[in-house]
């Protein structure tokens, strides 16, 4: 009687240089890969996927890391337990252990890559909504952050603030996270790139770990789920989910998805999300300002309204607490996974985020 042969774990091992090669394929045909992948394939896949899972109130794809983390853990221990014992074929079964964790890991990254990863290489945002992205002068940086600071400082007095005068919604996460998709449904008027129906974003039950490595929110394309991390200040909030959901429409790049995020944050009908997203624009703008010239930096410090001084000061206070090695240590293995996947600055003047930002701007006043 013939045994039947085994599946051969070089096979799986295979599966990581393929996706290496589709990757490196997708970087020179942005275009193909944007008609053909981003726009088709990957919009009608995730949309299936994320009407499954957004069908439960909790995220799949928190329960799914908890359970791959805890069975690794057992499968590492049980590995050593194995060489220990038979001192005589440790090398034979190290080689084992190490070939079944390079065929987890290759099977892992290729359905990685072939379920979301191609969008890093699709068209920019900019030139899907035709902006015109180029080189702007510092007193250009400074007109956008005092426009942000008008309107954050507008907006800051309509919303609700808790005994400390830090903003606050009042009917909670929970409310508010449902009510992000309104955000995309208006964008999605103008911006038709930006509709589709996908589930609502979820609140992390683990977010006190997500702060200690400094994580806003995490997109599992395997899921196509929003995840937020729920413990940020309230004002932070909205413009994370919205972050994450410009994850869930494939555009993977960062700096896009902030911009997006405060694009439909912006557009949102509700109050507290059009503050959370001027909010995050008026940060990432001041910073850039802050770097180039630090005494317009500060005088333009002194107009933030008392309200929006408060929020800030949280914000600083949210992330002085949770700061240390873990967060240090995620930075740079986030920075190193951005930078694998072809997200460096690049020539950019302030950072693609700012630099879209003041695209936008140009585009309003003009």
């Amino acid at each position: 009687m013939l045994r039947k042969k085994k599946p051969n774990k070089v096979y799986l091992i295979l599966l990581f240089p393929l996706a290496l090669a589709c990757t490196f394929l997708a970087s020179r045909f942005p275009h193909v890969v944007e008609r053909y992948y981003s726009r088709t394939v990957y919009s009608y896949f995730s949309q299936v996927i994320s009407s499954i899972t957004g069908i439960f109130p909790f995220s799949v794809a928190e329960i799914m890391v908890v359970l791959a983390a805890g069975l690794s853990a057992i499968g590492a221990l049980y590995g050593i337990v194995e060489i220990y014992k038979n001192p005589g074929k440790r090398t034979g079964l190290l080689i084992r252990q190490l070939s079944i964790a390079a065929a987890v890991v290759s099977l892992v990254y290729f359905l990685f890559i072939v379920s979301w990863g191609l969008n890093y290489h699709r068209v920019s945002v900019a030139s899907i909504a035709n902006m015109e992205v180029r080189e702007a002068s510092v007193e250009e940086l400074e007109s956008l952050c005092r426009y942000l600071i008008d309107k954050a400082n507008g907006l800051r007095e309509l919303v609700a603030e808790d005994r400390d005068g830090v903003m606050v919604s009042p009917e909670g996460v929970r409310d508010m996270l449902e009510r992000a998709y309104k955000g995309y449904q208006a964008a999605s008027e103008v911006y038709p790139w930006l509709g589709g129906k996908y589930g609502r974003p979820k609140g992390v039950m683990l977010s006190e770990v997500l702060s200690y490595q400094g994580i806003g929110g995490i997109y599992i394309p395997f899921t196509v789920e929003a995840n937020v991390n729920v413990s940020e200040p309230h004002f932070m909030i909205p413009f994370t989910a919205s972050h994450e959901m410009a994850h869930q429409r494939g555009f993977a790049r960062e700096d896009e998805a902030n911009y997006i995020g405060y694009l439909t944050s912006t557009m949102h009908p509700d109050i507290d999300y059009q503050y959370s997203g001027t909010m995050a624009a008026l940060q990432y703008s001041m910073n850039a300002l802050g770097r180039q010239d630090i005494e317009r930096y500060r005088q333009l410090r002194e107009e933030y309204g008392k309200g929006v001084a408060r929020d800030f000061k949280a914000w600083s206070d949210y992330c002085s607490r949770y700061e240390g090695f873990v967060s240090q240590a995620t930075d740079r293995i986030n920075d190193a996974y951005l930078q694998a996947n072809s997200q460096s600055d690049g020539v950019q003047s302030y950072g693609r985020m700012v630099d879209l930002l003041i695209a936008h701007y140009r585009d309003t006043i003009e």
